[in-house]
């Protein structure tokens, strides 16, 4: 019978301090398992690594027959603030990072050609309409997880992902262009090129439209995700939470 739940060899190290070693168990369908020890044996970093919250520096763990990854999803379910909130703020920190490695990369080449980018408040405008699109594909893509395991390979798709949108141009009287406003983030993040790279004036017009772009993908991933939830615990994805 394939174990519900199975861990091989975790070992868990916080600096000189070796908190769980070398630990093994395997739990079956139907079966109730105790955790017992004293104060300090390594039961609650035990117990993170199994949901999740925490991962082993050495070891694997293995929910129903299938390796958990990296980031897996279960975990926001142990929350008293719910999937949706909790997710809102990692989608944040994720997205985050990406515009943190972008400007590296911008600056880096600024300093290589000589040119400048001018910033005005204003254009925290157009940068939130790409916030709120990038929200929304962030629960697209955790939907995907809840119910496929694959967060790995996700992540790299939607770091390619997300590159592409924010590259896409508006420029031009062709289709591709006139599907661009319809695309998430690509008529924020078209602004925001604008109006750093070419010290253009706030097109209000565009940032209507890119704010409707915006709350619309958001609106529709938290759609999205809300389903997946539901699959996730009609399938028995989620053991319980």
């Amino acid at each position: 019978m394939t174990a519900v739940l199975e861990a091989t060899g975790l070992h868990k190290r916080f600096g000189k301090l070796v908190a769980v070693e070398e630990v093994s168990l395997r739990l079956a369908q139907g079966e109730v398992l105790a955790f017992l020890g004293p104060n300090g044996a390594g039961k609650t970093t035990t117990i993170k690594m199994l949901a999740g919250l925490l991962w082993p520096d050495r070891g694997q763990v293995h929910l129903m027959g299938k390796e958990a990854q990296t980031g897996t999803l279960e975990q926001v379910f142990l929350t008293p603030y719910g999937p949706i909130p909790l997710l809102l703020v990692r989608n944040l920190a994720g997205l985050g990072t990406q515009l943190l490695l972008m400007g590296s990369i911008a600056l880096v080449l600024l300093l290589i050609t000589g040119a400048r980018l001018s910033f005005t408040p204003l254009l925290l405008l157009p940068i939130t309409t790409v916030l709120l699109g990038g929200y929304g594909l962030g629960f697209a893509m955790a939907s995907l997880a809840l119910l496929f395991k694959r967060v790995q390979q996700l992540l790299g798709i939607s770091q390619f992902l997300l590159i592409f949108l924010l590259q896409y141009p508006l420029e031009g009287s062709g289709w591709l262009a006139k599907l661009g406003y319809f695309v998430p983030l690509v008529p924020g993040a078209d602004l925001t090129r604008q109006m750093m790279a070419k010290e253009a004036a706030l097109d209000w017009n565009l940032l209507g439209l890119a704010l409707l772009n915006g709350l619309a993908y958001l609106a529709l991933g938290i759609v999205v995700f809300s389903r997946a939830v539901q699959a996730a615990k009609r399938r028995g994805l989620l053991f319980g939470y």
